[in-house]
Parts: C-alpha cells; structure tokens; sequence
C-alpha cells in the first residue's frame, strides 16, 4: 500500500486568525461550508477545535462514499488535524499570514491507498478528485469571511 496524498490551497482576503476560527467551529461555520460532497453532518463531541468529534460521509465519486469520524486536533497554532478512526485518513489544514490581511489555507490529506491495479488508479486520481473537493470548500470558506 502506498500513501496517497492530496494537496490544495488558497489565499483568502481576511486575518489569519479569523479564517482559523471560522474552520475551527465545527457546530457552526464548518457545516455551511462544505459542499454537496458532504452529507450526514453530525458534531458529536466538542464542536470548537480540539477535542472536536464530528462525523460525515463524503462522497468522493458517484461509487465511493467514505463514513468519516473524525478526531480532530490543534497540534499548533494555525493547524487543525483530522484522524478518522474508520481509515488511515488525516486531513491537515494549515492557516498562516499571507500578507496584509490575508491568510494561507493549505488543505493536506493523506491516507493508505489500495495495492495493485486499483491502488495506481487511486494514486492517479484520487488526489485530484479530492483536490477539487476541498477547493470548493475554500472558495466557500472565503465567501464566509471575505465579507
């Protein structure tokens, strides 16, 4: 097995700490702006960054849907990590200045893909699917605070 790994990023127009706060809340902010991959939302514990327990599907292609339960933790300032105790799935999002009044979000997820045949399908193409997923979710995400 392999680890898959899928990138995207974005500068959005508002204070680093704002965006962060605004990813952070889980009971709030977070539910409006996922995007129609996501369904089944469900903050079970916490719901404001660490110690959060929140629960989705999301459906990556008209065949793969992922029940995600996710721990999430602020291991430093700026970033939140998502483990999903159903997969080896974390997804990293790194919040940092990107000049006057602006912040750098940087979404990182990774996870142990398939072996054979599958598994370089998934490597190929998988990344780019979930790539364009979370950069709907930025666009939300700075539609939200840009205001």
């Amino acid at each position: 097995m392999a680890q898959v790994e899928a990138v995207t990023e974005r500068i959005i127009a508002a204070r680093p700490e704002d965006v962060f706060d605004a990813l952070a809340d889980y009971s709030g902010t977070r539910a409006k702006i996922l995007s129609e991959h996501f369904s089944e939302y469900e903050v079970r514990e916490g719901g404001d960054g660490e110690g959060t327990l929140v629960h989705w599907k999301l459906q990556a292609t008209s065949k793969r849907i992922r029940d995600c339960l996710l721990d999430v933790s602020e291991p430093t300032d700026g970033e939140l990590v998502e483990k999903d105790r159903n997969s080896s799935m974390v997804t990293t999002w790194r919040v940092t200045p990107a000049g006057e009044g602006a912040a750098r979000v940087v979404v990182t997820t990774v996870w142990n893909g398939a072996g054979g045949i599958g598994g370089f399908f998934e490597k190929t193409f998988a990344p780019k699917g979930l790539a364009r997923i979370y950069d709907a979710v930025l666009g939300r995400l700075a539609a939200e605070v840009e205001k």
